[in-house]
């Protein structure tokens, strides 16, 4: 059996998600955080070797005190990120264990995956080495000035907004990597196109929301009634759940 690793990016600053006591990764959503909804997707999977929950060194004190049992409890891998994206994701990867075979990577903070979805992109990660998920545009897409007037009217053929998880062979990610050169991308996936690798794309599902504003979070409580619940691991935190939020 092919073993994965997967790493949960929450080092992000939530600057659009505008809460005054907590971000967005660690907001309550159905009694319990979002890194935590979305950890507990990964963790009971016989293929899932390694979790790594990436979190800003910001918040290293105030995650240890109000998750610090769970990491321990769902024997998952704690690490610091970085100021972007791309160096959050490769100070992660290098606490990849070496046996790994392949690498996903999944927003903390997009909570309402499916089991099903995770085996599909696994299984075709096997096949293709790159797999993405990701959503044809749909709608008119505008490109808009700084003054929010209309400079172009983008044609959205062929367009699709990429979404997570996002799974690759071990190596080819760390060779992505490698050849990064401080290029700051907004996924893993434009750096391995950077290096000439055909990335795959599976459609994805709009209920694989990724939670940025208060709104989103709202969307998501609804979203993952529409998703089955993950396989028992037992209780999200072994104190009462409201003891994360006083």
């Amino acid at each position: 059996m092919s073993k994965f690793a997967v790493i949960l990016p929450a080092a992000g600053g939530s600057s659009r998600f505008k809460h005054p006591h907590y971000k967005k990764q660690f907001a309550p959503l159905s009694g319990r955080a979002v890194w935590l909804h979305t950890a507990e997707r990964f963790v009971n999977r016989d293929d899932v070797d390694q979790v790594i929950l990436a979190i800003s060194p910001d918040d290293r004190e105030y995650f240890s005190d109000k998750f610090g049992s769970n990491i321990a409890f769902m024997d998952m891998d704690l690490t610091t990120g970085g100021a972007t994206r791309a160096e959050t994701v490769e100070k992660a990867l290098a606490k990849v264990k070496p046996e790994i075979d392949f690498v996903c990577v999944h927003d903390a903070a997009r909570p309402c995956v499916a089991e099903d979805w995770i085996t599909r992109i696994f299984d075709a990660a096997k096949k293709h080495e790159a797999v993405i998920f990701g959503l044809p545009i749909a709608g008119t897409i505008k490109r808009v000035s700084a003054n929010h007037g209309i400079t172009e009217t983008v044609d959205r053929e062929g367009l699709w907004e990429a979404q997570t998880p996002q799974v690759f062979a071990r190596q080819l990610l760390l060779d992505a990597f490698a050849k990064r050169d401080g290029f700051a991308a907004t996924d893993e996936a434009q750096l391995l196109e950077r290096i000439g690798v055909d990335v795959h794309v599976l459609p994805g599902s709009p209920v694989n929301l990724k939670i940025t504003t208060q709104e989103d979070l709202r969307l998501a409580e609804h979203a993952l009634k529409a998703v089955p619940k993950p396989k028992a691991f037992g209780p999200a935190h072994p104190f009462k759940d409201d003891d994360m939020w006083r």
